[in-house]
C-alpha cells in the first residue's frame, strides 16, 4: 500500500517502513506523528483519489531526527564591477519512518 501526502507544501509518495525527509515539524524524536493530508491511497490495482483530500485517512509515522541538510553555497556578484557576495544556507529537516498507512 502507497499514498501521496502533502507536508510543508510539497508532496511524497510513501509507503509502510520508508524514511522520508520532510519540512521541519514542532515534533520531539521519538514520538509519533500524524498526516492527515492525504491526497492518494493506491493498493494494487484500487487507488482512491482526493478532492483535495481522502476523507477518514491517515499516515501515522515515528520521528526518526531533527537535523539540518548539507550547506548550500551562495554565490552571487556584479561581472566587471569587482562585487562578490559569498554566502551559506542549511534547511533544516525532519526525519520520519512511515509505520502505518490507513484508510
Amino acid at each position: 500500500m502507497y499514498a501521496v501526502i502533502e507536508a510543508g507544501g510539497k508532496q511524497y509518495r510513501v509507503s509502510e517502513g520508508e524514511k522520508v525527509r520532510i519540512e521541519k515539524v514542532e515534533a520531539e524524536e521519538g514520538k509519533a506523528f500524524v498526516f492527515d493530508k492525504v491526497l492518494l491511497l493506491g493498493e494494487g490495482e484500487s487507488v482512491k483519489v482526493g478532492t483535495p483530500y481522502v476523507s477518514g485517512a491517515k499516515v501515522e509515522g515515528e520521528v526518526l531526527r531533527q537535523a539540518r541538510n548539507r550547506k548550500i553555497i551562495i554565490f552571487k556578484y556584479k561581472p566587471k564591477k569587482r562585487q562578490r557576495t559569498k554566502g551559506g544556507h542549511r534547511q533544516p529537516f525532519t526525519e520520519i519512518k512511515i509505520t502505518k498507512i490507513s484508510g
